[in-house]
């Protein structure tokens, strides 16, 4: 870290700016506490002015070729490539998050997949064309843009999923206002810098930061505005609930990805070395703080003799504390209320029967160092709710069924892994399983050809594709014939 510390503006209509009555916040490193940044604060006004900013350039980039939107992230894609944004990145990732080399090395190459994989996606922006079942006309169904889309994107990936909650719906003609989260302001800013240096027009693009406490009531009036056409949200499913709830009330059309339970099932016959390096690793990746994280292992009987005690023996390998000083260890949690919330949990959880095999049930500070806990079950809220923390929580089963039973007992949907040695065992066990990406002999942290973002429940719904954020829009072309159109009433 610096001695100086970075002002990250919002950006309105193509220019960097304060907040209009000067506000900010202060952004802090998790770990140490130190302050690592300030942020602007929008205001009602700033908010607004940004939706009519997007509102007014929807006008004209609705109306651009899909080529030229694809330029643009071809151009992105090059230019975060470079020494000056790979390093930008690594540095803003580690000052707000704690993010330890991993964790910075996803966000940034996952960036450059994402940029490319979107600006393919221009093959899809396309309709048909049918004749009609009036004599001499035609139907022609045309994929058309919705608006001004409201996107969320969450503090964990920050550059990744920034990206991806503004370039799909971008890609599709549609103008964005990114509302950034309060603990990564300066690591997505990056999004908004990317893709203008690249040549996106002012005001497709507009960044707002927000002071914590301002957030509910600043949304609140966001999702309200007539413009706004959709919202896309990653994050919990607490506030997930909260945003549904306000879109509702205008009948506003959402995609959500929010939190998962991700469970490992693992058969008799898996490789138990692989599957447990897979369960380990996906469990603490950048501390347990993703949506996909192994949090639940599902065991059968046989296998669990030798798979747990090799789950153990890896997690207690493990620690967390300082990256900046350490690069061997993982991260703290992203705040000190999180770490008390997982402890929490695991309290809870041995008081309902659960035993601690690995972790001593502790925090310090922000800090809680790796878990594993044995005789869990549902109706335990360490098994109900995710933790997003190191935290691994084991049931052993007997038989196929019940190992599916207990891998579906959750009201999360995201991802999954199931291992075994027989292919067919595994694909029938991996199709009884309610996810929206199951891995098979594969850790639940990689997900490949999949924009969804939950099967329903706990998870969210919906998917980051160009049918989500394009409408599908019908123009008759009626023959002229004299029996081309039935008319009711006098000629």
């Amino acid at each position: 870290m610096t001695d100086t510390v970075p002002f990250t503006s919002l950006f309105v209509d193509g220019e960097s700016r304060p907040a209009s009555d000067n506000k900010f916040f202060e952004v802090r490193n998790p770990y140490t506490g130190k302050v690592v940044g300030l942020a602007a604060s929008a205001t009602s006004d700033d908010c607004r002015a940004a939706i009519e900013s997007a509102g007014k350039a929807f006008e004209t980039w609705e109306n651009t070729t899909p080529s030229a939107r694809r330029d643009v992230f071809l151009r992105a894609a090059a230019l975060i490539e470079t020494d000056q944004y790979y390093q930008k990145v690594q540095d803003t990732t580690r000052d707000e998050t704690a993010a330890t080399d991993h964790l910075k090395y996803n966000n940034y190459y996952g960036a450059i997949a994402l940029l490319k994989n979107v600006a393919g996606m221009i093959s899809q922006l396309k309709g048909e064309i049918y004749p009609s079942k009036v004599p001499g006309g035609q139907v022609v169904v045309e994929r058309r843009a919705k608006g001004v889309i409201l996107a969320i994107s969450p503090w964990n990936v920050p550059i990744m999923l920034s990206l991806r909650a503004v370039a799909v719906p971008i890609i599709c003609g549609n103008t964005v206002v990114l509302k950034c989260s309060e603990i990564t302001p300066r690591s997505q800013s990056i999004v908004v810098e990317l893709l203008t240096e690249a040549g996106l027009p002012k005001g497709v693009l507009n960044f707002i930061s927000m002071d914590r406490k301002d957030a509910p009531e600043l949304t609140r009036e966001i999702i309200a505005h007539p413009l706004i056409r959709a919202i896309n949200f990653t994050g919990s499913d607490v506030v997930g609930r909260i945003l549904a709830g306000e879109a509702a009330k205008y009948l506003k059309p959402c995609v959500f990805e929010l939190g998962g339970k991700a469970p490992a099932v693992v058969l008799d016959d898996a490789d138990l070395t692989k599957a447990a390096k897979a369960i380990v690793s996906s469990s603490l990746v950048h501390s347990g703080q993703t949506c996909i994280s192994t949090e639940r292992v599902v065991v059968q009987r046989k296998a669990s003799e030798t798979l747990i005690p090799k789950i153990a023996s890896l997690m207690k390998s493990f620690s967390m504390g300082d990256t900046y000083e350490n690069r061997d260890i993982l991260s703290s949690l992203f705040t000190e209320a999180s770490a008390v919330k997982v402890v929490g949990m695991i309290e809870a959880a041995k008081q309902d029967g659960a035993k601690l095999l690995v972790g001593d049930g502790s925090r310090q500070g922000s800090v809680v160092q790796p878990h594993v806990l044995v005789n869990c079950k549902p109706g335990m809220r360490l098994w109900d709710r995710e933790s997003f923390g190191p935290v691994l929580v084991i049931a052993v089963a007997d038989t196929e069924d019940e190992l599916v039973e207990l891998a579906n007992a959750t009201d999360y949907s995201l991802a999954a892994s199931v291992w075994s040695k027989n292919v067919g065992s595994a694909m029938r066990v991996a199709r009884r399983i309610h996810s929206g990406f199951t891995n098979i002999n594969g850790p639940t942290v990689h997900t490949e050809g999949s924009t969804h973002a939950g099967l329903g429940g706990a998870s969210g719904y919906g998917h980051f594709d160009v049918e989500h954020f394009t409408d599908m829009r019908t123009i008759l072309i009626v023959g002229d014939g004299p029996t081309a159109y039935p008319v009711v009433g006098p000629a």
